[in-house]
């Protein structure tokens, strides 16, 4: 059973949320909350597997609370998912929340089916990375700012190949597609995967992304 948490400032938004998840046989839906700091409380003495978090809310944003759940303020044995909830015009959150640790992002507006693919996906610790809209933000967003200076200093301790498989990454490849491209064995490719994120000290898939382009591997407009 899927164990999530809802926070969000309109509680229309929450009990809609509510019905369609709590519909699901393999889903709960354990707490609500209306802003941030209520969220990372009930989500400390809850402890969900999957936090559901709006971006803008009052006394503590979604940015904000997802630092205190994921950064160096998180509770030891406990790691929720954050899936953040947005709108378009909240890019530069959602791109640092991505940055921070949460495992991707959702629109209000969504179909209540991309709702509930979209917790699967993560509970089972996968980034949510498949929608284009994702890879565009992150686009938008390092096109207007200048490159970290210690971009070369970060990539040196890759070797060749596992600079190509983390471009293919930042390109939102999936393992199957990264193996075809280079020839190479599936279970080769989540290899290079794990020791990559392991010497880059990345989360996940979606913090690979940002750290891609971030670190020029890709530039936006690039499809490779």
């Amino acid at each position: 059973m899927i164990r999530t948490l809802i926070v969000d400032d309109q509680s229309m938004i929450r009990v809609g949320i509510r019905a369609i998840l709590e519909a699901q046989d393999d889903i709960t839906v354990v707490g609500e909350a209306e802003n941030g700091q209520l969220g990372v409380e009930r989500c400390r003495r809850l402890r969900p597997d999957v936090v559901l978090m709006d971006v803008r809310m009052p006394v503590l944003d979604g940015l904000a609370a997802t630092r205190a759940l994921l950064g160096p303020e998180r509770i030891e044995g406990h790691t929720p998912r954050v899936l953040m909830l947005t709108t378009f015009d909240l890019d530069d959150y959602v791109y640092a929340a991505l940055a921070a640790g949460a495992s991707g992002f959702l629109l209000k507006d969504s179909e209540p089916e991309d709702l509930l693919r979209a917790v699967r996906v993560v509970a089972a610790g996968e980034a949510l990375l498949a929608p284009s809209i994702t890879r565009r933000l992150i686009e938008n967003f390092v096109e207007s700012r200048p490159r970290p200076p210690a971009a070369a200093t970060a990539l040196n301790g890759l070797t060749d190949r596992e600079r190509e498989v983390l471009r293919l990454m930042a390109l939102g490849r999936s393992n199957a597609e990264i193996a075809a491209s280079l020839f190479i064995a599936e279970q080769t490719t989540k290899t290079h995967v794990s020791r990559i994120l392991q010497k880059l000290d990345l989360r996940d898939r979606v913090q690979a992304v940002v750290f891609g382009y971030e670190n020029g591997l890709v530039t936006p407009g690039n499809q490779g």
